[in-house]
């Protein structure tokens, strides 16, 4: 108790950057509301979870110090943002291909059923997965809220509250572009929405690739 209440001003740093670092419109939360808005509540819930569970992984491997394993074998690190910002410029391409007249019309026409629920949430996953900016933040929030030698209950605080605030973020943004009014909403505001899609993909990527070069 004494542990938690000396390291209270650390803990509340770190929860209020990652809360500040998770609410930011990125790649994770753009595919959550374009998927919402699009393709209805559930499979936004599913790219959600696909999300979140990226989410998880990166926090467990930076409480577990594979900021150490990154630095002494770089070229993993390099391999992965080149991965990565492939990916990225695979999403922008597909949410560019929306902005055609053409595109446009097919992808309202598609039946939602075509894709499965599990390659939705393989999305999702992939999308936070492969980029290495997750790993950076998880980095930068644990190093801000535990000092050296800090208790495992320190620990769990830290990295169960945030990975409780990414989950309630997540979940919202599905939840609230989910709605019918929202629906409207992306009906007058599509294009718009998906050449920010494109734009921060794209950028996301090119700037992937360029650091691994």
């Amino acid at each position: 108790m004494a542990d938690l209440i000396d390291n209270l001003p650390q803990l509340m740093a770190a929860y209020t950057l990652y809360l500040v670092a998770v609410i930011t419109p990125g790649p994770a939360n753009l595919a959550i509301m374009g998927t919402a808005m699009n393709e209805g509540r559930k499979r936004g819930i599913v790219i959600a979870l696909g999300i979140f569970t990226g989410s998880f992984i990166w926090a467990m491997a930076a409480a577990l110090g594979l900021a150490a394993i990154l630095t002494r074998y770089g070229e993993l690190l390099q391999i992965l943002k080149v991965l990565g910002g492939l990916y990225m410029l695979y999403l922008a391409f597909k949410a560019a291909r929306v902005l055609t007249s053409s595109a446009a019309a097919k992808d309202l026409e598609r039946p939602v059923g075509e894709k499965s629920l599990w390659r939705t949430y393989l999305t999702g996953f992939a999308i936070h997965l492969t980029n290495p900016k997750a790993i950076f933040g998880w980095l930068a929030t644990i190093s801000l809220g535990l000092p050296p030698g800090a208790s495992p209950g320190s620990v769990i605080l830290v990295v169960g509250g945030c990975l409780l605030t990414g989950f309630t973020v997540f979940m919202t943004y599905a939840l609230l572009f989910s709605t019918s009014r929202a629906a409207r909403l992306y009906q007058s505001a599509r294009r718009p929405l998906y050449a920010l899609m494109a734009l921060v993909f794209g950028a996301a990527g090119a700037r992937m690739i360029a650091s691994a070069l």
